[in-house]
């Protein structure tokens, strides 16, 4: 299995970047921390930060065909953008949203986010855990899909 995570506009400044809001974390260290626990349950995974709008909708595009599963933190185009929530309803793939602060408690702008009704769940407010929370994710939602055609192989083969 193959994860892609997507980072979106300003993600590569974390660790500098309102630290009392996102953490001493940066965003090179949440991926060595991914890159672990991929290894650990044999999975691929490959990351990608832009701060252009349009870079993020081609690399979400991208996925289709070559990952099974993607994360997404697409920072605050989560909360204005059709195109990225186009992107990933037309891949159709199981996505993940993260986000490292509790969005819910912060601006009123930041409370809704465009994307999350074409995801399969949203982390928010767990800090640089919730990556890691999302790979989880992704994993159990890999097991069902595994489990799923399995079950339609063997009924296919009772059928025959």
């Amino acid at each position: 299995m193959k994860v892609m995570v997507i980072q979106g506009p300003n993600i590569n400044m974390l660790g500098v970047r309102e630290t009392h809001i996102y953490g001493n974390m940066k965003m090179e260290d949440i991926h060595e921390q991914m890159k672990l626990a991929a290894k650990q349950a044999n999975a691929e995974i490959e990351f990608f930060q832009s701060n252009f709008e349009g870079e993020l909708v081609d690399k979400i595009q991208e996925c289709l065909g070559s990952v099974d599963g993607v994360i997404i933190n697409a920072a605050a185009y989560a909360h204005t953008s059709i195109a990225i929530r186009d992107a990933i309803a037309a891949i159709n793939l199981p996505v993940i949203e993260v986000h490292i602060s509790n969005t819910y408690r912060r601006e009123e702008f930041r409370q809704k986010s465009m994307i999350a009704p074409v995801c399969a769940g949203s982390i928010v407010g767990f800090g640089p855990f919730g990556y890691h929370m999302a790979l989880m994710g992704l994993f159990q939602i890999f097991d069902q899909i595994n489990a799923y055609k399995a079950a339609q192989a063997k009924t296919q083969q009772a059928n025959q």
